[in-house]
């Protein structure tokens, strides 16, 4: 019941961010995910917003090669969109994490296969292995070699994403999943087409205990997404949202509320242990900084902020991740920002407080 509250979605604004606290980041690099299909929901520019958003003093950004996108007729590949994002990214002196899917990439819906490699739709419960979809894996490692052979000669490119949360359910909305051998092959094609940088993998951590009973339900035959990365990658990434609604019930919505919980440190203990027994680097590769409310694409009220994620829990989030290691350990790699299309859109509407708050990090972390 303490991880459950019931409340008003809509706060009042407050410059609490101004007079946070924020944790030194020490070596972990700074960075934000650039998605362009929340940019238009939003009803903003691409081009400029992410010129605005590159212009702030981070050393990171993950850019998406959408499937869909880019391979929308047969076998013919236009990696325009990604060209002028990654050439942007470049110009700004930024490091940059390619995130090839295929089947899976961050940014809602989450599903970015183009309709000429869906025979059929995917029954829901069901697992996609070499077995069930041997047509989309084909596909899907065809245009995984693809994309890292067109940029793998880029030298502001650090890193390739592969899936996203690899074998998690998509979403709320569907219950199929991604088996474990269909990831491996895919991996295996990756690393075949670029051998030389690190691969990273992610996964959502329950920050409360509702959600991670549901969690291991779900994914009980084979480990949610974060096992496996573990297992397979080389930089492990974490999902963290600590706040995230459940359901409206009237005037007020149902929320549960994590962030340094019992059930979080000891995922995360265990997490980091199997880490350091490998070698392998982990990071946030989303750190909420947008809210996760009962809608997919999050509302901006004039002159409030929404409860799940208000400007100051930039900083709350930031600094509970940064507490997770602590010397001697390797401190984190890196630490992303979720929710910069966001920042811009209060920005436009004339609330600057969350790009404020992510001013302070990178200015005085």
């Amino acid at each position: 019941m303490l991880e459950a509250r019931l409340a008003k979605p809509e706060q009042p604004l407050d410059d609490a961010w101004m007079r946070s606290v924020i944790q030194r980041r020490g070596p972990t690099l700074l960075g934000i995910s650039y998605r362009p299909r929340q940019v238009e929901a939003f009803r903003l520019e691409g081009r400029e917003t992410l010129a605005a958003l590159l212009r702030y003093r981070y050393e990171l950004i993950r850019l998406a090669a959408y499937w869909d996108e880019i391979e929308s007729h047969g076998r013919e590949y236009d990696t325009s969109e990604l060209d002028w994002q990654l050439a942007y990214a470049e110009r700004a002196g930024k490091q940059v994490i390619i995130s090839v899917g295929a089947v899976k990439n961050f940014g809602y819906p989450e599903f970015f296969v183009p309709r000429s490699q869906i025979e059929s739709p995917i029954d829901e419960g069901s697992l996609v292995g070499l077995k069930t979809r041997p047509a989309l894996l084909e596909g899907a490692m065809r245009f995984i070699s693809h994309v890292v052979k067109k940029y793998r000669d880029r030298s502001s490119v650090v890193g390739w994403q592969l899936e996203h949360e690899a074998v998690d359910p998509l979403g709320m909305e569907h219950s199929w999943r991604l088996g474990v051998d269909f990831v491996e092959k895919e991996l295996e094609v990756l690393r075949d087409a670029d051998a030389s940088r690190p691969v990273l993998m992610t996964g959502f951590l329950p920050t409360s205990s509702v959600v991670r009973l549901l969690q291991w339900w779900r994914t009980r035959d084979q480990g949610d997404s974060l096992a496996v990365a573990a297992r397979c990658a080389d930089i492990v990434g974490i999902d963290y949202y600590p706040r995230h609604a459940l359901a409206g019930l009237g005037p007020r919505t149902l929320y549960l509320r994590g962030g340094n919980s019992r059930t979080e440190r000891a995922l995360l203990k265990q997490l980091l242990r199997s880490a350091r027994q490998k070698g392998t680097r982990v990071m946030v590769s989303e750190g909420q900084s947008e809210p996760w409310e009962t809608e997919t694409t999050p509302p901006s009220p004039k002159q409030r902020v929404l409860y799940s994620c208000q400007p100051h829990h930039l900083i709350e989030n930031f600094n509970n991740a940064m507490l997770w290691l602590k010397p001697p350990e390797t401190p984190l790699y890196g630490y992303l920002f979720w929710g910069a299309e966001y920042w811009m859109l209060r920005h436009r509407f004339g609330d600057p407080s969350y790009l404020g708050a992510f001013a302070r990090i990178v200015d005085e972390a």
